[in-house]
């Protein structure tokens, strides 16, 4: 049985509500930094295999699990954060001034609807299975997989529910499900699965202790 850890970056400017502009630029806070310095010491073995989001966050998070296991492969996957503002983009926005377009995105409920170069609802769910498959043709031995909060929510919710192609009601369910599912930064969420199939099985959460601190 194979080990493959979701990790949740830690605290990038964003998430403390500084203004950015394009979506993987964001980097990490003084406590974005502590919080992957303790996932690198939190982790109880070796990964065999260390994958990060090509987004900056991701990336910073991943740097001092790295330097501790020099021994691990690295790779980049598309594992990165689900962008759908695309009429946002090249702008410098907070949280704040998203939130009235991110409500109307979701209201919408289209799960192709993207412009100006975002992600529809729809790809975000064919990169969760393509992410799976890819996992069931891994050799046995932990991954370790920096990435992001809704990406680990579209991954946990696909093998939850099943979906892959998702409609507008699973567009809804999806929304709610997100709303609920707390994924802090520095969270672990640990999927276990027999190599050679395709879709893992979820275990318990691992919470980190440092979440949010």
């Amino acid at each position: 049985m194979a080990r493959v850890w979701l990790i949740r970056h830690g605290e990038s400017e964003s998430n403390a509500g500084l203004p950015g502009g394009e979506p993987g630029a964001s980097a990490l806070t003084e406590l974005g930094r502590r919080q992957a310095v303790e996932i690198a010491d939190s982790l109880a073995e070796p990964p065999r295999l260390i994958v990060t989001s090509p987004f900056l966050r991701a990336r910073q998070t991943a740097e001092p699990t790295i330097e501790r296991f020099p021994g691990a492969v690295c790779e980049e996957w598309p594992v990165q954060e689900f962008t759908f503002l695309g009429e946002l983009h090249g702008q410098v926005t907070t949280t704040a001034t998203r939130k009235p377009y991110t409500e109307a995105y979701w209201s919408r409920a289209d799960p192709h609807h993207a412009v100006n170069g975002a992600e529809s609802f729809a790809a975000l769910f064919a990169r969760t299975q393509e992410f799976l498959a890819r996992l069931g043709e891994r050799e046995p031995g932990p991954i370790a997989v920096f990435t992001h909060g809704l990406f680990i929510r579209a991954v946990m919710w696909s093998l939850l529910t099943g979906t892959t192609t998702p409609d507008s009601e699973a567009m809804r369910g999806f929304r709610a499900f997100a709303d609920t599912y707390v994924v802090p930064n520095g969270n672990i969420t640990e999927l276990r699965y027999t190599p050679g199939t395709r879709v893992p099985r979820m275990v318990v959460p691992l919470a980190s202790r440092f979440a949010d601190r």
